[in-house]
């Protein structure tokens, strides 16, 4: 009999999974993870053999909510989102969990939750709450011993060693490298499993981030942000493990939607769209009409 099913397995595939992208990254073999920010990128980047995918959290956020991300979006909505991804795709997700929505307690929760969720990492970020999105102004970081225990209550909370640690700091921008490099540091040596320093300004920081940092390293490239983007070669070469793109593919989608929604205003019809479509019966596969009609058929023949 034909059930209709997930395409991912969730939380039952989460420990292998983890411990596939975990294993990569502690060989610091390079990795790409593409942003995805609801169900149907989920879908369409798990297709593409990639791996590793990240969970944005200014995406998740806004294709949910439909507001900033500036700590509007609750604990309950990103591990629901974070889950409902991992439901459906067999590649491996670092999720954004901002601060951890809280205090020890929450942080602790907050790791279980994801972990329990199917994910194969979190990013944890030492920004006071509320937090804001790590390429605009007006962020401001706790301090730096209130960071470290929030690290280690991380590291102590999971119950898979493969569930990945990923230790953010946005202190570059309002305390300068120096604090920053020293942030990434002390988490490492508090049990993080990745070191993202956030928006560091020129390649020679990078480069500097690469040297004085030994740990599997992360590097964040948006597009109009506060750091330069940067080639997987230069960035492998500099020390860094993964480079995540997490606004790329929904800036991409709004400027698609964009023209779309002008064309049919102004025109009043499709007829004359330039932006290329993807095709209807390849949507009808993806989201899994497929199974459904296996379903319907099997049922329909035992009556």
């Amino acid at each position: 009999m034909t059930g209709i099913q997930s395409r991912g397995s969730g939380a039952l595939a989460g420990p292998s999974k983890r411990q596939a992208l975990a294993q990569r990254l502690r060989r610091r073999e390079f990795t790409v993870a593409p942003g995805i920010f609801e169900m149907i990128s989920s879908r369409i980047a798990d297709g593409f053999g990639f791996e590793c995918l990240y969970m944005t959290g200014y995406g998740t956020v806004a294709s949910y909510l439909g507001v900033p991300d500036a700590g509007l979006g609750s604990y309950a909505d990103m591990v629901n989102r974070a889950g409902s991804m991992a439901d459906v795709t067999s590649t491996p997700i670092i999720a954004d969990a901002d601060t951890g929505y809280g205090g020890l307690l929450n942080v602790s929760h907050t790791v279980r939750g994801y972990e329990t969720a199917g994910v194969a990492g979190i990013q944890l970020e030492d920004q006071e709450f509320p937090k804001k999105c790590g390429h605009t102004p007006g962020r401001k970081v706790i301090p730096f011993t209130d960071a470290i225990k929030k690290i280690e209550v991380a590291v102590n909370a999971r119950t898979d060693d493969n569930m990945l640690i990923v230790a953010r700091t946005d202190s570059r921008t309002s305390l300068g490298l120096d604090e920053a490099i020293r942030r990434g540091n002390a988490f490492r040596e508090a049990g993080a499993d990745v070191i993202f320093i956030e928006s560091p300004e020129t390649s020679d920081e990078f480069s500097r981030i690469g040297q004085e940092i030994d740990a599997p390293l992360l590097a964040n490239m948006v597009e109009g942000g506060r750091s330069p983007v940067i080639s997987a070669e230069e960035l492998t070469a500099m020390g860094f493990t993964i480079a995540i793109y997490p606004g790329t593919p929904f800036c991409a989608a709004a400027e698609a939607l964009r023209q779309t929604y002008t064309e049919i205003k102004k025109t009043g019809t499709s007829l004359g769209l330039d932006q290329p479509l993807y095709d209807l019966s390849d949507m009808h596969k993806l989201m899994g009409f497929e199974e459904v009609w296996n379903f319907e058929k099997d049922w329909a023949e035992k009556e």
